[in-house]
C-alpha cells in the first residue's frame, strides 16, 4: 500500500481518500500530510478504520500553508462533500461551528450543531469536530483580525463607560465604547471571511494596501498595526496543533524560540553614550547573546541617532543569516522618534523584522506600547526585555564614566 502515499509531501493539508469508483470515503487533515495517511496502514486500528483501509484505491490532497489553514480547509471540504466515513462529524450535533451574525457590529461566536439550525447567521463555517483546535485556531486568528463577542446595548446612551477587557489587551476592535467604526469593523469581519473561505493571500494584499495608505497619510501607529498583522499572517506559528501531534509523535520538530532583542541608550548629555543589545529566547534572557556598544558617531544628546547607530552596526553581523542570529522582533526602550529611526535602519539594510517600542507616557508612570504586538508574544515579556536592557545600558554606561574618571584623575 506505500504506492499510496509515498509520493504525500510532508507538508500540513488535507486528504481525501477515494475508492476504485472515485468516490470520496474520508477527508482529515494533518500537520504533516505523509507522516498522517502513512499512519493508517502502519498501525492498528479498531475496525472502522480497517473497513476504510480496506476500501482506498487512491488518495488525493491539498497542500495549506499552516495546520491551522488544514482544519478550516477539512471543515469545509467535509460540509461540502458529506463523506460516507465522515458522516459522524457530519450529523453529531455536539460539533462546534463558527457563526458570524447578522448585526450592525457582527459578533463571531462558536454554537453547538443542535444551535445552529434556530439561528439566522450571516454566515456560518464547521462542523470542526475538534473543540480545542477550533479554540486555539480562534485564538490564534483573533489577534489578527479582532472581533467582538458581546451584544451591544440597544440605544448608544447605555455603552459602557469603560472598554471590555477584551479592547485593553488588543482582542476586540472597542464595539463595546464606539472605538471603531460600522465600516472599519465590517472590514476586519470581511478579512476574517476572506481568510476562512481560502484567501489568505488576499487578505495580505488588503492589508498591504491599508498600510501604505495609513503610512501615505503619515498614520505610522496604524500601518505597524498593519504590518503586524500581515507578519502574523505570513507566520502562523501551529504551537497547540503541533504539540498535540509531537505528543504522539516524538519524532515533530519543536518550534524555534522565538528571539526578541531589546535596546536602550544611555548617556549623559551625549557624553560617555553607550548602547545596549540584550536577548531574550523563548521567554528568557540569554546573557551569552548580549552585547555593548560604545557611540561613535554622535558627541550631543540624539538618542534616536544613537539607536540608529547601534542597529546599524548591529545588523552588518546578521545580515542574510551571516554572524549573529536574526531576530523575530526587536523593542527599543522609547517612543514613536525611536520606533520610526529603527525603521528606516532596518529598511536600509532590506530587512523586514517587526518594531515595537514602549514609551513611559506623559507621566513617565504608564506602558505605552509603539507598533503591533506580534501574536505569541506578551505585553509583560516586552516590559521584562525593556527593563533588562536599560539594566545593561546603565552598567555599562556607569561603567565606563568610572574609567574614564579614572583616567582624568590619573592624568
Amino acid at each position: 500500500m506505500e504506492k499510496l502515499y509515498k509520493k504525500i509531501p510532508d507538508s500540513p493539508g488535507v486528504y481525501l481518500m477515494k475508492n476504485k469508483a472515485g468516490e470520496l470515503l474520508y477527508i482529515g487533515k494533518a500537520g504533516n500530510l505523509r507522516r498522517r495517511v502513512s499512519s493508517y496502514f502502519l498501525r492498528p486500528h479498531d475496525s472502522r478504520i480497517q473497513k476504510l483501509v480496506s476500501e482506498i484505491a487512491k488518495i488525493d490532497f491539498k497542500k495549506t500553508d499552516t495546520a491551522l489553514e488544514a482544519l478550516i480547509l477539512e471543515s469545509a471540504l467535509i460540509k461540502k462533500y458529506q463523506p460516507p466515513y465522515n458522516i459522524r462529524e457530519k450529523d453529531d450535533k455536539s460539533f462546534l461551528y463558527m457563526e458570524i451574525t447578522r448585526e450592525k457590529f457582527p459578533r463571531v461566536l462558536l454554537i453547538r450543531g443542535k444551535e445552529k439550525d434556530a439561528l439566522k447567521s450571516r454566515r456560518l463555517y464547521g462542523p470542526f469536530t475538534s473543540a480545542s483546535s477550533i479554540r486555539e485556531a480562534l485564538r490564534i486568528l483573533r489577534k489578527i483580525f479582532p472581533y467582538s463577542t458581546h451584544q451591544l446595548p440597544i440605544t448608544s446612551y447605555r455603552l459602557p463607560a469603560r472598554p471590555c477587557f477584551d479592547y485593553q489587551i488588543g482582542l476586540c476592535p472597542g464595539t463595546c465604547v464606539d472605538a471603531i467604526s460600522k465600516e472599519e469593523y465590517r472590514k476586519i469581519i470581511k478579512n476574517l471571511i476572506l481568510f476562512f473561505e481560502g484567501g489568505k493571500k488576499k487578505v495580505i494584499r488588503n492589508f498591504t494596501k491599508e498600510m501604505l495608505l495609513a503610512s501615505k497619510a503619515l498614520k505610522f501607529e496604524k500601518a505597524a498595526e498593519l504590518r503586524g498583522r500581515i507578519f502574523a499572517l505570513r507566520h502562523i506559528q501551529d504551537i497547540a496543533f503541533i504539540s498535540e501531534n509531537a505528543v504522539r509523535d516524538p519524532s515533530i520538530k519543536k518550534i524555534p524560540a522565538l528571539r526578541i532583542e531589546g535596546y536602550d541608550i544611555s548617556n549623559i548629555s551625549g557624553t560617555s553614550a553607550v548602547g545596549s543589545m540584550v536577548v531574550f529566547i523563548g521567554g528568557k534572557p540569554d546573557k551569552n547573546e548580549y552585547r555593548k556598544f560604545r557611540i561613535r558617531s554622535l558627541r550631543e544628546p540624539n538618542d534616536v541617532g544613537m539607536l540608529q547607530e547601534v542597529l546599524r552596526r548591529r545588523f552588518k553581523h546578521g545580515k542574510n543569516g551571516r554572524g549573529w542570529a536574526l531576530p523575530h522582533l526587536i523593542l527599543v526602550d522609547g517612543g514613536r522618534g525611536q520606533v520610526h529611526g529603527a525603521t528606516s535602519v532596518l529598511k536600509t539594510a532590506g530587512l523586514t523584522i517587526p518594531i515595537v517600542g514602549i514609551a513611559k507616557g506623559p507621566t513617565r508612570k504608564k506602558n505605552e506600547f509603539v507598533g503591533a504586538i506580534p501574536f505569541r508574544i506578551k505585553p509583560e515579556i516586552l516590559i521584562r526585555v525593556r527593563d533588562e536592557a536599560h539594566r545593561f545600558a546603565i552598567r555599562y554606561h556607569q561603567s565606563l564614566r568610572n574609567r574614564n574618571f579614572l583616567k582624568r584623575s590619573s592624568g
